[in-house]
C-alpha cells in the first residue's frame, strides 16, 4: 500500500494520536480483518468507504487495537459505531482540564475517577480514558444490551478488567441520579448526549450524513457507480446507533437541562461535569440554568475535527481554592 506523507487531520488536540492520516499498513499489521476493507483512492492513497458501517466498525476494531492495546472489541449490530479520533480529543481536553487545578500536571492513575454517562455498547471513552492516562471509569447506560456488550468488552481485555465498571441506569428520566452513590467521588463526568428530539429527525439526519458521505465519495472516485446505485435510496446509519444513542424528547437541550438541575445534588462529590454541545444556540440557556443553580464556574471548550466545531461545556461548583484542594493530598497522580 502506498504509505505517502499526508497532511495532519484539522483542529485535532496536539496530544491526540489520530492527528496524522490513518496508517493503513499499520493498521492491517495489527488487525487483518480491516484489509478487505481498504480501497485506494484517486491519489492511490488507501481509505474505507465511511458509508459502509462494517467498514467503520473494522476501522473502530484495529484503531483501538493498534493505539489502545485493546484485543477484543465487538459492539451488536446496528448499535453506535463512534469516530475513534473525536472520541479521543474529549478525553485530551478534560485531562487539560484537570490539570488546571493539579499544578499544570495531568492527573494519573487510578486515583482518578470518571463517570460516562450513556457509554454505548461500544465504551469507547472509558477505554481510551483508562488507557492513555490510566484512569477509572463507571461506565452508565440505560440500555441493558449496551451495558452487557460493554461488561463483555472489559471482561474480555485484561488491561481494562477492574477499571471500568459498568452501571445500568434503571431510570431513564434520571442521568446522574441512580448512578453517583453516596460514596462515589468522581473528577470529572462526561457525556456526548442524543442530538435528535425524535426518532424521525434521527433517520433524516442519518439519511443526509449518508448521502453526504457518498457524494464525497463519488467526486474521490471512491465510490464505484454499481455500489452507489446499490445504496441510493437505502440510507443507512454509517456509525449505527439505538433510540436512546441517538435521540430522546427534546433533544440535546432537554437533555442537558436534566443534566444541569441533577448536578447540583452531587456539587461536593464531583470535581467537574462536563459533556459535549452540539448546537451552539443551546450554549445561552445552559449558562443562565448554570447561574441559577450557583455553578461557580462554566468554561466552554471548543472542539475543532476537520470541517466540524463542537464545543465542550464543563462547570463546577467549587471555587478556585477548592478545585486546588481537592489534588492537594494527591500529588503521586501527576505525570
Amino acid at each position: 500500500m502506498n504509505s505517502r506523507s499526508v497532511p495532519s487531520k484539522k483542529g485535532l488536540h496536539p496530544r491526540n494520536p489520530h492527528r496524522d492520516q490513518y496508517d493503513f499498513n499499520a493498521l492491517t499489521a495489527c488487525c487483518p480483518d480491516l484489509t478487505p476493507f481498504i480501497e485506494l483512492n484517486p491519489f492511490g492513497n488507501p481509505s474505507v468507504n465511511f458509508s459502509d458501517p462494517k467498514a467503520v466498525k473494522m476501522l473502530n476494531k484495529a484503531l483501538l487495537q493498534h493505539f489502545y492495546h485493546v484485543e477484543h472489541w465487538d459492539i451488536p449490530d446496528g448499535y453506535l459505531c463512534p469516530p475513534i479520533p473525536g472520541r479521543a480529543d474529549y478525553l485530551h481536553y478534560i485531562a487539560d482540564l484537570l490539570s488546571q487545578n493539579a499544578g499544570g500536571h495531568i492527573p494519573k492513575g487510578k486515583q482518578v475517577r470518571g463517570l460516562d454517562i450513556g457509554t454505548g455498547a461500544n465504551c469507547v471513552y472509558p477505554i481510551i480514558g483508562h488507557s492513555v492516562y490510566g484512569w477509572q471509569f463507571v461506565a452508565a447506560d440505560i440500555d441493558p444490551i449496551s451495558v452487557k456488550a460493554a461488561k463483555f468488552i472489559v471482561s474480555a481485555n485484561k488491561a481494562l478488567d477492574g477499571h471500568i465498571d459498568c452501571r445500568l441506569q434503571a431510570n431513564p428520566d434520571n442521568i446522574l441520579n441512580g448512578m453517583i452513590g453516596s460514596n462515589d467521588r468522581f473528577d470529572f463526568t462526561m457525556c456526548n448526549p442524543p442530538f435528535h428530539a425524535s426518532l424521525a429527525e434521527a433517520t433524516a439526519g442519518s439519511a443526509r450524513k449518508v448521502r453526504n458521505l457518498q457524494a464525497n465519495a463519488r467526486k474521490k472516485g471512491t465510490l464505484k457507480s454499481a455500489q452507489y446505485q446499490k445504496a441510493k435510496g437505502q440510507p443507512v446509519l454509517n456509525f449505527g446507533g439505538q433510540k436512546a444513542e441517538l435521540w430522546c424528547p427534546g433533544g440535546e437541550a432537554a437533555f442537558l437541562k436534566r443534566m444541569v438541575i441533577q448536578s447540583q445534588a452531587f456539587a461536593m462529590q464531583c470535581l467537574w461535569f462536563t459533556s459535549l454541545v452540539s448546537k451552539k444556540e443551546n450554549l445561552p440557556l445552559l449558562r443562565k440554568q448554570l447561574q441559577a443553580i450557583g455553578a461557580v464556574e462554566v468554561k466552554v471548550i471548543e472542539m475543532e475535527q476537520g470541517q466540524k466545531i463542537t464545543r465542550l461545556l464543563a462547570w463546577t461548583f467549587k471555587s478556585k481554592q477548592q478545585q486546588k484542594e481537592w489534588y492537594a493530598d494527591n500529588s503521586n497522580m501527576s505525570e
